[in-house]
């Protein structure tokens, strides 16, 4: 297996990696599919940053099916209105063991263990009065019962006016420390933007006693005015609805990506979402079991904007069972040497069927260029160097292929296929021709 030619930097320099269950099993994935998945991860990916294994909506829910959410859903809840992985899917965590030993197998592969979790209370602990751990209060005394999400009944919100509210946060999340989890994956926070319930939550995880890293979604209409307040809080935000496997997907990310680009690093990371890839639509909420429906140069036009704009890549398809193609481009080391080590990333250029965007390398040396394009035609581009923060006797290499590209000093000649993009190194001297 090839590895990266230069250490990885630490996990805070760059935007997190991994697998999350939801564009291929929906709200149903079991124990055996996620930890097949983890081992696939930990045997080829993660010398390559793929460290995080996530377990995506309803794992609490064991009637949970494809295509949607179940109506009053009889979530499998403990005395105090917190969520357990239904045991049904979850075999392990019988007995009142929770994730904590799947979390255990996870780690022992060198992985992190990530859950996803709705904002608020279940309406079935308010409907039975369940006690907030530790307090007097009782969930329906907690809850916010007109913030409610509006695509799926699970949950009310809190009333963070009542200090049960900031109580029933610090309970759940110090069970999930105490099961181990290392990635919280939060929803329904963004969309509207619910700014106490996210500080209520980020303070939860300062008090649970293990870092956690949180995650915050969907970002259907977020705004950088939130900037600040979404560093202070969280990892990494969504600034989009679900991405699917459609061209018109990813091509509504370029003016989302440029927007926030320029604001991508240690204290937190915009996300454009899992990547739509491989093997998905297994049991999942839109579509049938499938390939992505993006074709090969799609799919690099996708990365290719995820790595330049230093988008978090969570991988949506099953591992196992995608092609290795797919694989291949995940572990395309050349290509995500842009994710790990490029900064300022931005859009220098739109017109017409034409993107350009540049990077820099922190070595202070090498620069990154990627040329895109949103024509449904194959298509021939003229770029001069300049635009691309290139020089007359820069070495241009193309990563995706691995090949030098030639060029007359002046401009590259890019021949594109429809929806296609091609990534460039610039920097070293040209070789002699």
């Amino acid at each position: 297996m090839n590895r990266p030619a230069r250490p990885l930097p630490d996990r805070r320099a760059r935007p997190p990696m991994g697998w999350n269950s939801w564009d291929c099993y929906g709200t149903t994935v079991t124990e055996q599919e996620v930890l097949a998945n983890a081992e696939f991860l930990g045997r080829r990916m993660l010398p390559f940053g793929w460290d995080t294994v996530v377990v995506d909506i309803q794992w609490y829910e064991p009637t949970a099916r494809a295509h949607g959410y179940n109506p009053d859903a009889p979530l499998v809840l403990d005395a105090y209105g917190r969520q357990l992985p239904a045991p049904g899917r979850f075999p392990s965590a019988a007995g009142g063991a929770g994730f904590g030993p799947l979390a255990d197998r996870v780690h022992a592969l060198g992985l992190r263990f990530g859950v996803h979790i709705m904002r608020g209370i279940p309406r079935r602990a308010v409907a039975a009065r369940l006690p907030v751990l530790g307090t007097e209060f009782t969930a329906d005394e907690v809850a916010d019962t007109s913030s409610v999400c509006p695509w799926n009944s699970d949950n009310y919100g809190l009333d963070h006016g009542s200090p049960g509210a900031q109580a029933y946060y610090d309970s759940q999340v110090a069970q999930f420390a105490a099961w181990g989890v290392d990635f919280v994956k939060a929803d329904d926070m963004l969309f509207p933007y619910h700014e106490r319930e996210i500080a209520a939550y980020t303070r939860a995880i300062e008090r649970c006693g293990r870092p956690i890293e949180l995650s915050l979604s969907p970002g259907t209409d977020v705004s950088l005015a939130r900037l600040d307040h979404l560093r202070e809080n969280a990892t990494m935000w969504r600034v989009c609805d679900d991405l699917w496997d459609r061209w018109a997907d990813v091509e509504a990310q370029f003016a989302r990506m440029a927007r926030w680009a320029p604001w991508q690093g240690a204290g937190g990371w915009a996300d454009a979402d899992m990547l739509p890839l491989g093997h998905i639509g297994i049991r999942a909420e839109r579509g049938e079991d499938r390939m992505s429906a993006l074709t090969r140069d799609e799919q690099i036009s996708l990365l290719t904007l995820w790595l330049i704009s230093r988008s978090p890549l969570m991988m949506g398809g099953d591992l196992p069972t995608s092609p290795p193609e797919t694989i291949d481009l995940l572990t395309h080391d050349e290509a995500l040497a842009v994710l790990w080590h490029g900064t300022g990333g931005r859009e220098v250029l739109r017109e017409g069927d034409l993107v350009l965007w540049t990077a820099r390398d922190t070595d202070g040396g090498t620069r990154y260029a990627a040329v895109f394009s949103t024509s449904g035609a194959a298509r021939r581009f003229h770029v001069p160097l300049g635009s691309i923060g290139a020089r007359r006797q820069d070495r241009v290499r193309e990563l995706w292929t691995r090949r030098d590209t030639p060029h007359d000093g002046h401009r590259l000649a890019v021949d594109l296929p429809a929806h296609g993009a091609a990534l460039y190194r610039l920097g070293e001297e040209r070789r002699q021709e």
